[in-house]
């Protein structure tokens, strides 16, 4: 057996060190947070994209006492700028949450079923899809969903 190396390289910097555009980005992230219903898991998730046009949307998650019923902050945006403005590619995803202490230090990271939908809007527009992950402590900057999925399935693994 051939043992495959896989590697990633994933920045971390200060908010004060991103562009503006994305700067504004997280504060919209960080803003969808209270947006948030999250009764159960008092943990709320907010997210914003940046569509090619300029356009912001807006997600967070949505939770639900029937647990499967509920939705990530990530895919509530995504599926509204999907719904509403389908011919725009996504250009970058920022990802916030907070719980009952406050704004998380530590920057968290999409679960897999929402990296896969991030996979997914690569493929079909057929560009990466920058990914901001806020902490108070400071920003992971990814340059595409592949670096957090690095093994792929897409509509060409089904041919």
């Amino acid at each position: 057996m051939k043992t495959i190396d896989l590697s990633i390289k994933i920045g971390f910097c200060q908010i004060e060190e991103l562009s503006e555009e994305e700067r504004k980005l997280v504060e919209v992230a960080i803003q969808a947070t209270k947006n948030s219903y999250s009764p159960y898991s008092h943990f709320a998730v907010g997210a914003a994209l940046l569509l090619e046009n300029g356009d912001v949307v807006m997600g967070a998650n949505q939770e639900n006492a029937a647990y499967p019923s509920g939705l990530c902050a990530e895919r509530s945006a995504i599926f509204a700028a999907q719904s509403t403005q389908p011919e725009q590619p996504i250009t970058t995803l920022a990802i916030a949450a907070r719980n009952g202490g406050g704004l998380m230090r530590e920057p968290i990271v999409p679960c897999g079923s929402c990296r896969q939908v991030v996979l997914e809007i690569e493929d079909r527009y057929k560009r990466p899809v920058r990914v901001l992950l806020y902490g108070t402590d400071g920003v992971y900057v990814v340059n595409t969903i592949k670096d957090l999925l690095p093994l792929q399935f897409v509509g060409e693994s089904m041919k």
